[in-house]
Protein backbone atom coordinates (compact mmCIF):
# COMPACT_ATOMS: atom_id res chain seq x y z
CA UNK A 1 0.00 0.00 0.00
CA UNK A 2 2.87 2.39 0.81
CA UNK A 3 4.46 1.78 -2.61
CA UNK A 4 1.12 2.35 -4.33
CA UNK A 5 0.61 5.54 -2.30
CA UNK A 6 3.94 7.05 -3.31
CA UNK A 7 3.48 5.98 -6.95
CA UNK A 8 0.07 7.63 -6.99
CA UNK A 9 1.47 10.73 -5.31
CA UNK A 10 4.21 11.08 -7.93
CA UNK A 11 1.65 10.52 -10.69
CA UNK A 12 -0.51 13.32 -9.31
CA UNK A 13 2.42 15.75 -9.09
CA UNK A 14 3.52 14.92 -12.63
CA UNK A 15 -0.05 15.27 -13.87
CA UNK A 16 -0.40 18.64 -12.13
CA UNK A 17 2.82 19.90 -13.72
CA UNK A 18 1.82 18.79 -17.21
CA UNK A 19 -1.69 20.28 -16.87
CA UNK A 20 -0.18 23.63 -15.87
CA UNK A 21 2.24 23.41 -18.80
CA UNK A 22 -0.60 22.75 -21.26
CA UNK A 23 -2.58 25.68 -19.84
CA UNK A 24 0.45 27.97 -20.08
CA UNK A 25 1.01 26.81 -23.68
CA UNK A 26 -2.53 27.90 -24.52
CA UNK A 27 -1.86 31.36 -23.05
CA UNK A 28 1.46 31.76 -24.88
CA UNK A 29 0.00 30.68 -28.22
CA UNK A 30 -3.03 32.92 -27.75
CA UNK A 31 -0.68 35.85 -27.28
CA UNK A 32 0.82 35.10 -30.71
CA UNK A 33 -2.56 34.76 -32.43
CA UNK A 34 -4.80 37.06 -30.39
CA UNK A 35 -5.32 39.49 -33.28
CA UNK A 36 -7.27 36.81 -35.11
CA UNK A 37 -9.92 36.63 -32.37
CA UNK A 38 -12.61 39.10 -31.39
CA UNK A 39 -13.23 37.24 -28.14
CA UNK A 40 -10.98 35.65 -25.52
CA UNK A 41 -13.15 32.54 -25.14
CA UNK A 42 -10.23 30.31 -26.20
CA UNK A 43 -8.52 31.18 -22.92
CA UNK A 44 -11.31 29.66 -20.82
CA UNK A 45 -10.12 26.02 -21.18
CA UNK A 46 -6.56 27.19 -20.49
CA UNK A 47 -7.59 29.00 -17.30
CA UNK A 48 -9.60 26.02 -16.09
CA UNK A 49 -6.88 23.49 -16.81
CA UNK A 50 -4.23 25.57 -14.98
CA UNK A 51 -6.57 25.84 -11.98
CA UNK A 52 -7.18 22.09 -12.13
CA UNK A 53 -3.41 21.44 -12.28
CA UNK A 54 -2.74 23.65 -9.24
CA UNK A 55 -5.55 21.98 -7.30
CA UNK A 56 -4.33 18.54 -8.36
CA UNK A 57 -0.90 19.32 -6.88
CA UNK A 58 -2.47 20.24 -3.53
CA UNK A 59 -4.84 17.28 -3.35
CA UNK A 60 -1.98 14.96 -4.25
CA UNK A 61 -0.36 15.96 -0.96
CA UNK A 62 -3.67 15.53 0.89
CA UNK A 63 -4.26 12.13 -0.65
CA UNK A 64 -0.76 10.91 0.16
CA UNK A 65 -1.04 11.90 3.84
CA UNK A 66 -4.58 10.56 4.15
CA UNK A 67 -3.67 7.21 2.57
CA UNK A 68 -0.57 6.71 4.74
CA UNK A 69 -2.49 7.55 7.93
CA UNK A 70 -5.59 5.84 6.52
CA UNK A 71 -7.74 8.64 7.90
CA UNK A 72 -11.39 8.10 7.00
CA UNK A 73 -12.14 11.83 7.04
CA UNK A 74 -9.03 12.65 5.00
CA UNK A 75 -9.73 9.96 2.44
CA UNK A 76 -13.36 11.02 2.09
CA UNK A 77 -12.27 14.64 1.55
CA UNK A 78 -9.70 13.44 -0.97
CA UNK A 79 -12.33 11.53 -2.96
CA UNK A 80 -14.78 14.46 -2.95
CA UNK A 81 -12.17 16.96 -4.14
CA UNK A 82 -10.96 14.52 -6.80
CA UNK A 83 -14.53 14.13 -7.98
CA UNK A 84 -14.87 17.91 -8.29
CA UNK A 85 -11.64 18.16 -10.29
CA UNK A 86 -12.81 15.26 -12.46
CA UNK A 87 -16.05 17.13 -13.23
CA UNK A 88 -13.98 20.25 -13.99
CA UNK A 89 -11.89 18.34 -16.51
CA UNK A 90 -15.03 16.97 -18.15
CA UNK A 91 -16.15 20.59 -18.51
CA UNK A 92 -12.76 21.41 -20.10
CA UNK A 93 -13.26 18.62 -22.64
CA UNK A 94 -16.76 19.83 -23.52
CA UNK A 95 -15.65 23.47 -23.82
CA UNK A 96 -12.63 22.40 -25.84
CA UNK A 97 -14.84 20.69 -28.42
CA UNK A 98 -17.27 23.63 -28.51
CA UNK A 99 -14.55 26.25 -28.96
CA UNK A 100 -12.64 24.09 -31.42
CA UNK A 101 -15.71 24.16 -33.66
CA UNK A 102 -15.93 27.97 -33.33
CA UNK A 103 -12.31 28.68 -34.25
CA UNK A 104 -12.88 28.64 -38.01
CA UNK A 105 -15.79 31.11 -37.86
CA UNK A 106 -13.90 33.40 -35.50
CA UNK A 107 -10.76 33.51 -37.66
CA UNK A 108 -12.83 33.95 -40.83
CA UNK A 109 -14.56 37.02 -39.33
CA UNK A 110 -11.41 38.76 -38.15
CA UNK A 111 -8.54 37.84 -40.48
CA UNK A 112 -9.47 40.26 -43.29
CA UNK A 113 -9.63 43.14 -40.83
CA UNK A 114 -6.19 42.24 -39.43
CA UNK A 115 -4.62 42.15 -42.89
CA UNK A 116 -6.21 45.52 -43.69
CA UNK A 117 -4.50 46.99 -40.60
CA UNK A 118 -1.05 45.95 -41.80
CA UNK A 119 1.29 48.90 -42.37
CA UNK A 120 4.67 47.19 -42.51
CA UNK A 121 5.94 48.87 -39.34
CA UNK A 122 7.44 46.39 -36.87
CA UNK A 123 6.23 48.42 -33.88
CA UNK A 124 2.61 48.00 -34.95
CA UNK A 125 1.01 45.03 -33.17
CA UNK A 126 -1.14 43.93 -36.13
CA UNK A 127 1.88 44.06 -38.47
CA UNK A 128 3.98 42.04 -36.01
CA UNK A 129 1.20 39.46 -35.70
CA UNK A 130 0.89 38.99 -39.47
CA UNK A 131 4.66 38.83 -40.05
CA UNK A 132 4.96 36.30 -37.20
CA UNK A 133 2.19 34.08 -38.59
CA UNK A 134 3.53 34.19 -42.14
CA UNK A 135 7.04 33.26 -41.03
CA UNK A 136 6.02 30.61 -38.51
CA UNK A 137 3.33 28.91 -40.61
CA UNK A 138 5.05 29.46 -43.98
CA UNK A 139 2.07 31.15 -45.53
CA UNK A 140 1.24 34.36 -47.39
CA UNK A 141 -2.02 36.28 -47.54
CA UNK A 142 -5.42 35.02 -46.46
CA UNK A 143 -5.95 32.36 -49.14
CA UNK A 144 -2.78 33.01 -51.20
CA UNK A 145 -0.27 35.80 -51.83
CA UNK A 146 -2.57 37.56 -54.32
CA UNK A 147 -4.82 38.62 -51.41
CA UNK A 148 -2.26 41.31 -50.59
CA UNK A 149 -3.37 43.21 -53.72
CA UNK A 150 -6.64 44.02 -51.94
CA UNK A 151 -5.04 45.57 -48.85
CA UNK A 152 -4.49 49.32 -48.16
CA UNK A 153 -0.78 48.63 -47.55
CA UNK A 154 -0.37 47.26 -51.09
CA UNK A 155 -2.06 50.32 -52.60
CA UNK A 156 0.14 52.70 -50.60
CA UNK A 157 3.42 50.92 -51.27
CA UNK A 158 2.82 50.74 -55.07
CA UNK A 159 5.79 48.45 -55.58
CA UNK A 160 3.85 45.31 -56.63
CA UNK A 161 5.28 43.34 -53.73
CA UNK A 162 4.16 41.54 -50.59
CA UNK A 163 5.79 41.71 -47.12
CA UNK A 164 9.19 40.07 -46.79
CA UNK A 165 7.67 37.64 -44.28
CA UNK A 166 6.09 35.94 -47.32
CA UNK A 167 9.53 34.98 -48.67
CA UNK A 168 10.46 31.31 -48.56
CA UNK A 169 13.38 30.41 -46.30
CA UNK A 170 15.39 29.11 -49.24
CA UNK A 171 14.61 32.04 -51.56
CA UNK A 172 17.78 33.94 -52.53
CA UNK A 173 17.59 37.76 -52.52
CA UNK A 174 13.82 37.69 -52.15
CA UNK A 175 12.28 41.17 -52.21
CA UNK A 176 8.64 40.07 -51.98
CA UNK A 177 8.06 40.94 -55.62
CA UNK A 178 4.95 39.34 -57.08
CA UNK A 179 6.78 39.01 -60.38
CA UNK A 180 8.73 36.15 -58.74
CA UNK A 181 5.95 33.99 -57.22
CA UNK A 182 8.35 31.08 -56.80
CA UNK A 183 10.07 33.01 -54.00
CA UNK A 184 6.82 33.34 -52.03
CA UNK A 185 4.83 30.95 -49.88
CA UNK A 186 1.93 29.73 -51.96
CA UNK A 187 -0.44 28.67 -49.17
CA UNK A 188 -2.77 31.13 -47.46
CA UNK A 189 -2.65 31.77 -43.71
CA UNK A 190 -6.32 31.42 -42.78
CA UNK A 191 -6.51 27.62 -43.06
CA UNK A 192 -3.17 27.19 -41.27
CA UNK A 193 -4.13 29.52 -38.39
CA UNK A 194 -7.38 27.59 -37.93
CA UNK A 195 -5.49 24.29 -38.04
CA UNK A 196 -2.93 25.50 -35.49
CA UNK A 197 -5.54 26.74 -33.02
CA UNK A 198 -7.68 23.61 -33.38
CA UNK A 199 -4.53 21.56 -32.72
CA UNK A 200 -3.96 23.49 -29.50
CA UNK A 201 -7.53 22.78 -28.39
CA UNK A 202 -6.94 19.08 -29.03
CA UNK A 203 -3.88 19.21 -26.74
CA UNK A 204 -6.12 20.59 -24.00
CA UNK A 205 -8.80 17.96 -24.63
CA UNK A 206 -6.38 15.01 -24.60
CA UNK A 207 -4.57 16.32 -21.52
CA UNK A 208 -7.86 16.65 -19.65
CA UNK A 209 -8.96 13.14 -20.68
CA UNK A 210 -5.63 11.54 -19.77
CA UNK A 211 -5.48 13.04 -16.31
CA UNK A 212 -9.14 12.40 -15.64
CA UNK A 213 -8.17 8.72 -15.92
CA UNK A 214 -5.43 9.23 -13.31
CA UNK A 215 -7.97 10.84 -11.00
CA UNK A 216 -10.33 7.89 -11.40
CA UNK A 217 -7.46 5.62 -10.32
CA UNK A 218 -6.86 7.82 -7.27
CA UNK A 219 -10.54 7.74 -6.31
CA UNK A 220 -10.60 3.96 -6.73
CA UNK A 221 -7.57 3.48 -4.43
CA UNK A 222 -9.04 5.79 -1.79
CA UNK A 223 -12.40 4.01 -1.93
CA UNK A 224 -10.69 0.61 -1.47
CA UNK A 225 -8.98 1.84 1.72
CA UNK A 226 -12.23 3.36 2.98
CA UNK A 227 -14.17 0.15 2.34
CA UNK A 228 -11.51 -1.93 4.11
CA UNK A 229 -11.73 0.27 7.19
CA UNK A 230 -15.51 0.20 7.18
CA UNK A 231 -15.85 -3.57 6.80
CA UNK A 232 -13.07 -4.65 9.18
CA UNK A 233 -13.52 -3.20 12.70
CA UNK A 234 -10.52 -5.20 13.97
CA UNK A 235 -8.32 -3.48 11.41
CA UNK A 236 -9.57 -0.09 12.58
CA UNK A 237 -8.90 -0.90 16.24
CA UNK A 238 -5.36 -1.99 15.42
CA UNK A 239 -4.70 1.25 13.57
CA UNK A 240 -5.98 3.35 16.48
CA UNK A 241 -4.10 1.26 19.06
CA UNK A 242 -7.22 -0.36 20.53
CA UNK A 243 -7.78 -3.98 21.59
CA UNK A 244 -10.13 -6.31 19.83
CA UNK A 245 -11.82 -8.92 21.92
Amino acid sequence: MILLTYSLFLSFQAAAGILCYVGAYVFITYDDYDHFFEDVYTLIPGVIIIAAGALLFIIGLIGCCATIRESRCGLATFVIILLLVFVTEVVVVVLGYIYRAKVEDEVDKSITNVFNQYNGVSSDSASRAIDYVQRQLHCCGIHNYSDWEKTPWFDKSKNNSVPLSCCRDNAFNCTGSMSRPGDLYSEGCEALVVEKLQEIMMYVIWAALAFAAIQLLGMLCACIVLCRRTRDPAYELLITGGTYA
